[in-house]
């Protein structure tokens, strides 16, 4: 389902809100174990409780001593939580274009954070200025597409990035664009998310 059609529909009870308190150890655990069995380690069996298998999108991170790792995931609920929380789990592990593969060695000093998106809405702006009106620091996460480039910052990135103008530069180099680009066609949405991390030494 692309994003206008998720635009379009009535936002559904999202499944994590049905989710018992231990969600988030049992989704970074479950990040871990697909990690793990492609490395070939012994991964423990975990439950699948009924909300894993409902439509949702997910991006998964790996840092290693305090620094990115690894980062994959996806913007649009087009398969089943789980699926999308393993499949991506092993993308930041292994195909991230930014990072060689994680390595066995390195996977005891990783650590896991695990995302779940809300459905994403259009931001309706009449020009720049008003989309950086709107913007809401520490809460949105974006996504922007011009000419058929397309990307996004999670909310975590405002950490980074706090001041609206600076972090809609860096998505649109993050896009393939300067950062001092702007046309009528720009397109922005905004979605929020519900992280977990890894409680590890």
């Amino acid at each position: 389902m692309s994003i206008e059609a998720q635009a379009r529909t009535a936002r559904p009870r999202e499944a994590q809100d049905r989710a018992p308190p231990q969600k988030g150890r049992l989704l970074t655990a479950l990040a871990r174990a697909a990690i793990a069995r492609r490395l070939g380690n012994t991964a423990p069996e975990l439950p699948h409780p009924d909300w894993l298998h409902e439509p949702a999108a997910v991006f998964v991170t790996l840092t290693r001593r305090g620094e990115l790792r690894g980062c994959i995931g996806s913007l649009e609920a087009h398969r089943s939580l789980i699926e999308d929380l393993e499949d991506n789990a092993r993308g930041a592990a292994f195909r991230d274009p930014r990072f060689e593969p994680l390595s066995r060695e390195e996977l005891a000093e990783t650590n896991v954070e695990v995302s779940v998106l809300s459905n994403p809405e259009p931001l309706q702006f009449a020009d720049e200025a008003d989309a950086l009106r709107q913007l809401r620091p520490g809460v949105d996460g974006i996504i922007l597409e011009y000419g058929g480039r397309r990307a996004t910052f999670l909310p975590q990135v405002w950490g980074h990035l706090p001041e609206p103008r600076r972090f809609l530069a860096q998505l649109k180099l993050k896009a393939g664009l300067p950062a001092d680009f702007w046309a009528e066609g720009v397109r922005l949405w905004r979605y929020t998310v519900k992280k977990y991390k890894e409680h590890r030494p």
